[in-house]
C-alpha cells in the first residue's frame, strides 16, 4: 500500500506542480521512482540495529549474547526481533547448537557479506565525522533555545 501511494505522489508531483512548461525531467521522474523500489530494501538493511549486528558478524559468528554485550545498550527484544528480520532476508543465518543448554549461534550469509563493504565505509565515516556531527547538533540546540527565549 504505502509503494502505491508514493508512487501516486510522484505522479501527483508530475501532473501538479511541473505542469505548464515546467514539467518534471523524465530522468528526475526515473531516480523518484528507482529510490521508492530501493526503499523496502533500505528500511530493512539499514535500520537502527541491522548495520551495528551486520558488522558485528562480518568478523566472526557470533552467539545472541555475545552480540548483545557487544551492542549495549541493545534490548533483547529488539536484537531478537533485528536478528529475525537479518535471518528473514537472507542476510544472516542461524544455527542451533547442541549443547546443554541449548545455544544458537548466527553468522552473516554469502549475500549479507555483501554489505561488509559499504557498511565499514559507513563505520569509518562516523567515527571521522561524528565529532563534526555532535558540533552541529549542539548548535542547533542552542539556536532553538535562544529562539524560544525570545
Amino acid at each position: 500500500m504505502i509503494h502505491f501511494v508514493y508512487l501516486r505522489s510522484i505522479t501527483h508531483l508530475m501532473y501538479t506542480r511541473y505542469r505548464e512548461g515546467n514539467h518534471m525531467s523524465t530522468d528526475i521522474a526515473a531516480q523518484l521512482a528507482e529510490i521508492n523500489s530501493t526503499r523496502p530494501v533500505l528500511e530493512q538493511v539499514a535500520n537502527k540495529w541491522s548495520v551495528l549486528i551486520l558488522t558485528v558478524l562480518c568478523t566472526q559468528p557470533a552467539r545472541f549474547n555475545a552480540i548483545k554485550r557487544r551492542l549495549d545498550p541493545i534490548t533483547h527484544k529488539a536484537l531478537t526481533e533485528a536478528l529475525r528480520r537479518l535471518e528473514r532476508n537472507g542476510l544472516v543465518s542461524r544455527r542451533v547448537i547442541a549443547s546443554s543448554p541449548v545455544a544458537v549461534e548466527y553468522s552473516i550469509t554469502p549475500l549479507g557479506r555483501t554489505l561488509q563493504e559499504p557498511f565499514v565505509a559507513l563505520v569509518g565515516w562516523a567515527r571521522q565525522h561524528g565529532a563534526a556531527i555532535e558540533q552541529a547538533q549542539v548548535a542547533y540546540d542552542e539556536r532553538l533555545a535562544a529562539d524560544e527565549t525570545v
